[in-house]
């Protein structure tokens, strides 16, 4: 089961870096390079949680989000993916650093196809440097926004 960590820095506070994470508005795709708009549909929306499918048209997955801003987590579990099987997932932990937040990242993959084996096997090798900078993207045009 290939698994990342990697911990991002971002001048945006908590609750900004929440914010950026679940923003499920139209604009999503514009923001997150893994994502396009036609694989990305919100089904369900609630308070503290999100029902949703993202992704290109090498990968995709439908995705339950479920966010506690007061302990400062994110977690989305895999529904259903092209790729990535149950028990697949993210975890995002957001801790106040200074004048903006430090942002743990852990990532699961569980492979299920032939593509998401060959994927998988490079997430221990290069995931923790290419999802950084890739969030580290993210981040950055949230903070100049």
């Amino acid at each position: 089961m290939p698994t990342t960590k990697f911990t991002v820095h971002t001048s945006l506070s908590p609750s900004e870096v929440l914010g950026v994470l679940t923003d499920f508005g139209p604009d999503r795709a514009r923001h997150w390079p893994n994502v396009d708009d036609a694989h990305f549909k919100v089904h369900e929306l609630g308070p503290d949680w999100a029902e949703v499918t993202e992704g290109t048209k090498v990968g995709w997955e439908r995705e339950r989000y479920a966010w506690d801003a007061a302990a400062g987590t994110v977690t989305i579990d895999t529904l259903d993916s092209n790729l990535w099987g149950p028990t697949s997932g993210w975890r995002y932990r957001l801790e106040a650093a200074g004048e903006g937040t430090d942002v743990h990242v852990t990532l699961t993959r569980v492979p299920i196809s032939r593509r998401g084996r060959v994927i998988g096997a490079l997430i221990p090798i290069v995931g923790a440097r290419a999802l950084g900078k890739q969030l580290r993207s993210v981040l950055r045009r949230a903070e100049s926004r």
